[in-house]
């Protein structure tokens, strides 16, 4: 009894078996012969391909008109006053943040606080934001970055993340189970911006979708739940300085 037990499960272990790489781009349904059904000339059911409820994936949409390619053009072409909203579909070649960091330096925007909430960025980036920060166009920067991007950046990006932006007490990063992509600051002259769709900083090659508005409501909704999210997971602690701890630590040691 033991030993067909055994010889079963050999059976059902698929383990084993190393499955073929399957190419789906212009797949075409074979026509099939089968058994004609009552009444249904065996001739016809031939040449008829059988039916099918699911179609094959498509390659990505490429040159797809009036596409906003250039993130920089989009920015400095467009300015979104009190009450106003845009909304813009833009294609693989995109970049979110680029557009972010080139609309506030190509308006001359001077902000109080920036949240950041979204899934993935990269080192330009970061790099981006720097600049902003030390040119003094954003006062203070809150990131919630999602978990995923924490477990495959904890080594590199995370630490050069840290580096950049934690300088003078002015920057929070929040580590959560996220997935939401939403950009919003409050500017100098009160305006609330929010920024919010489908778009991680960095170019996905997808086509994405975004709508920038003047939205003081929406702003407040976000800001209340985010400050939230940020208090409870965020990764600095802000009772701690940096530079007066270490003084604290070199008198200590070498004055004594």
């Amino acid at each position: 009894m033991k030993k067909k037990q055994e010889k079963k499960a050999q059976k059902v272990d698929f383990g084993s078996i190393d499955l073929p790489q399957l190419d789906l781009t212009g797949f075409n349904l074979p026509k099939l012969k089968k058994t004609p059904a009552v009444g249904v000339d065996a001739e016809e059911q031939t040449d008829r391909a059988m039916p099918t409820r699911y179609i094959a994936p498509q390659p990505p949409i490429t040159g797809i008109p009036a596409l906003y390619k250039n993130a920089a053009k989009l920015a400095k072409e467009l300015k979104v006053d009190y009450g106003q909203r845009f909304n813009a579909i833009v294609s693989g070649d995109f970049v979110f943040g680029d557009f972010i960091a080139a609309y506030i330096w190509e308006h001359k925007i001077r902000v109080s606080r920036m949240l950041v909430s979204t899934l993935s960025l990269n080192q330009k980036n970061i790099e981006a934001f720097a600049r902003l920060m030390d040119k003094g166009y954003i006062d203070r920067i809150d990131m919630l970055l999602s978990i995923y991007f924490y477990a495959n950046e904890k080594y590199q990006l995370i630490p050069y993340l840290r580096k950049k932006l934690d300088v003078n007490n002015r920057f929070q990063l929040a580590i959560a189970g996220i997935h939401t992509k939403i950009v919003q600051f409050e500017t100098h002259d009160e305006k609330k911006i929010v920024i919010h769709g489908s778009a991680n900083l960095r170019s996905s090659g997808n086509v994405e979708q975004f709508t920038i508005e003047e939205n003081p409501q929406l702003y407040d909704f976000y800001d209340d739940c985010f400050s939230k999210v940020m208090e409870r997971f965020g990764t600095i602690n802000k009772d701690i300085r940096h530079h007066e701890l270490w003084d604290v630590i070199t008198k200590q040691k070498f004055n004594d």
